[in-house]
């Protein structure tokens, strides 16, 4: 059976026909099967969003990716550290537009001790017991790790009993050690990523799952990473959701590449669809596509629109700095023939 039938009839593509079906699948073919299976698998009616905050508590960071134009070293002038009034503003100001959870994350700081962490999310639960604290990517816990010499399961046992609800799929990029050595030496390792995310799942955690892909990768490195992913969430079932984007740039290292294009974006959602069978959730990505791409991507396999985010800074720094509320997000998924519903972190509906 060729592997464009196999995915039609839904079953189950090995890595050399998922490839195969990427570099070859005309772009309407693959949007139609992989539409076709969002709808099979959830609700065809309805499009999720989510309403919440970036929170960056600190933008120090010791990895200095070739892709990041965000982080400062310690002494840099604009160089930061959160303080606790601020992060309580930001949130508040979250809370006021019925916002139930922030998404935060920083850098790998060289100097701040564990106790910094365990206040920080002490702090936002004593005063916000009801915002879900979505935080602390894998490359950031095995920071932490390092740093303090604990296993990843002690720094997760410490970080959940002091209020961690769950962890963002950031810090994957491609799962393929020879691309992230050309992009992030200084960053954890694809087992490293992969076992954050074990652990946590055992514990109890959910968590979401991306791909920024766009930059030093090849076809065949998006499909292995997709492999990983699929394998993991056979293993555990922890991943919430899956969300692929482009790697923006400019004011990176390395500005000399090519941006990916649209379509290149809207294979890559529809092929994610098809080929992470086992993963629910497809995001699209407004902030690095725009509203238009994004709105074509909820018929490219894609079932959920993302978030406000209200703040965003990491990609905001490479000059994209394309912006949503909460009213257009619902215009453009009702343009789009669908009916849109807010959503926690774990995708649970907010009547």
């Amino acid at each position: 059976m060729k592997p464009i039938e196999k995915a039609i009839l839904g079953k189950r593509l090995s890595f050399e026909e998922a490839l195969d079906l990427y570099k070859n699948a005309p772009l309407h073919i693959l949007g139609h099967i992989a539409h076709t299976l969002r709808l099979n698998k959830t609700d065809p009616k309805v499009v999720t969003y989510a309403v919440d905050r970036n929170i960056n508590y600190t933008n120090v960071c010791v990895c200095k990716c070739k892709f990041c134009a965000f982080y400062r070293d310690e002494k840099d002038k604009d160089a930061y550290v959160i303080s606790f009034d601020e992060l309580y503003k930001k949130i508040k100001e979250l809370v006021e537009v019925g916002g139930n959870h922030i998404l935060l994350q920083g850098s790998h700081h060289p100097s701040l001790p564990l106790e910094f962490y365990v206040k920080m999310l002490r702090f936002i639960k004593k005063e916000f017991p009801l915002i879900h604290i979505h935080a602390f990517s894998p490359p950031e816990i095995v920071h932490f790790s390092k740093l303090f010499n604990k296993s990843i399961e002690e720094i997760l046992d410490t970080l959940i009993e002091a209020g961690l609800d769950s962890i963002p799929g950031g810090g994957a990029e491609i799962l393929v050690d020879d691309v992230r050595k050309k992009i992030s030496p200084n960053k954890c390792s694809t087992y490293e990523w992969l076992y954050v995310m074990e652990v946590a799942h055992k514990k109890g955690l959910k968590t979401s799952a991306t791909m920024m892909f766009g930059h030093v990768e090849t076809l065949k490195d998006r499909i292995e990473h997709l492999c990983r992913l699929r394998d993991l969430q056979d293993k555990t079932g922890g991943f919430t959701a899956f969300i692929p984007w482009t790697f923006q740039p400019s004011n990176t290292s390395l500005s000399h590449l090519r941006k990916a294009t649209s379509i290149e974006y809207l294979r890559t959602l529809a092929i994610s669809r098809i080929y992470l069978d086992n993963f629910k959730n497809i995001q699209v990505s407004w902030v690095t596509m725009g509203d238009k791409i994004a709105q074509m991507g909820l018929f490219f396999g894609a079932n959920d629109f993302g978030s406000t985010m209200m703040e965003e800074n990491v990609v905001a720094s490479t000059g994209v700095k394309f912006r949503l509320s909460k009213q257009q997000i619902i215009e453009l998924v009702k343009e789009a023939g669908f009916e849109p519903k807010q959503r926690r972190m774990d995708y649970s509906l907010v009547e």
